[in-house]
């Protein structure tokens, strides 16, 4: 239900949308404020155990600006054994034959939304990714590049652009097999590319360890309580400077909380969740410890407890 104004009963009312006849009423009255409605959503529905060959639906996806043609185009579909097969078995192999300037395009595109769904990324990082790429492309001078570092840069920097970075080992992980490495040679071409274009340095955004906290702690399986403390103690580490990367800070934290917690966890599985070296946690560790008294907060660990934490 939503709320409507209704002309006879003189206020803002509960009304009820009827699907079958397209028709909204009141709730308190009866009276059809608006009728044969145009219904938005899906004609069909297809079941995931449905062949993907028996799919009813007779339109296509959303419009795509980045695209010549809007991403509208026309598919000529299988024969279905009607009197037509000839015909329409020919069309279509000629459509296929026929060059489609977007091609490569929307190859990218189902790339770039394959790694985002992969990693759970919501649809802005998506489009942003897809727009990043279109950019690139129009330069023409990618050719001859590892195409799925230059995909995997893409999203990394859309996730930067829009403040849900991810680590370069994260979008590694679905990189089909693109190194660290490339990967950050394809950001920094890219970086260069849209400086070029654009004539200024490219927005990246600032990192923060707290970033990255909630889901290293989500990784980690850790209680509400100590994700609150980890949480906490990331927002004060910033005030002093701690020359670590936000990732390794917030790795050292997460260490320290679950430390000074009854669920300690040990630096092993730490370093698993949060992609970070063993070693380089202790370094940023070693770092934290002068200021813990500081960082922790007060309701989770006593002055007693902080004295007791293991020293680097």
């Amino acid at each position: 239900m939503s709320d409507a104004f209704c002309s006879d009963c003189k206020k803002q009312t509960e009304v009820v949308f009827d699907h079958s006849a397209g028709d909204t009423v009141c709730s308190e009255c009866g009276l059809v404020l608006e009728s044969h409605s145009i219904d938005e959503t899906s004609e069909w529905r297809t079941f995931a155990n449905e062949s993907g060959d028996n799919d009813p639906v007779r339109v296509g996806g959303p419009t795509n600006p980045l695209l010549a043609d809007g991403g509208l185009t026309t598919v000529i579909s299988k024969p279905n054994g009607s009197s037509g097969d000839f015909l329409s078995s020919s069309l279509g192999r000629w459509q296929n034959r026929g060059s489609n300037p977007d091609r490569g395009l929307i190859v990218a595109f189902k790339t770039i939304a394959t790694m985002a769904d992969r990693l759970g990324l919501v649809a802005t990082i998506k489009d942003r990714a897809n727009e990043i790429y279109k950019r690139v492309e129009d330069q023409k001078s990618s050719r001859g590049r590892n195409q799925d570092a230059l995909l995997a840069a893409c999203l990394y920097i859309a996730c930067r652009q829009e403040d849900k970075p991810r680590t370069v080992k994260e979008i590694c992980s679905v990189a089909n097999g693109a190194t660290k490495k490339e990967i950050g040679r394809a950001k920094e071409y890219i970086v260069k590319q849209l400086g070029l274009e654009t004539g200024k340095s490219v927005e990246m955004g600032t990192i923060h360890a707290g970033d990255f906290m909630r889901r290293f702690c989500s990784n980690l399986g850790m209680t509400n309580q100590t994700v609150k403390a980890a949480q906490e103690s990331v927002q004060k580490s910033e005030e002093f400077d701690i020359r670590r990367s936000p990732i390794s800070i917030a790795a050292a934290v997460i260490y320290i909380i679950t430390q000074l917690s009854d669920e300690k966890r040990p630096l092993r599985d730490i370093s698993v969740a949060t992609g970070v070296a063993e070693g380089t946690i202790r370094n940023s560790y070693r770092d934290l410890y002068p200021h813990r008294p500081k960082i922790i907060p007060a309701w989770y660990a006593k002055e007693e407890d902080l004295k007791n934490l293991q020293s680097p």
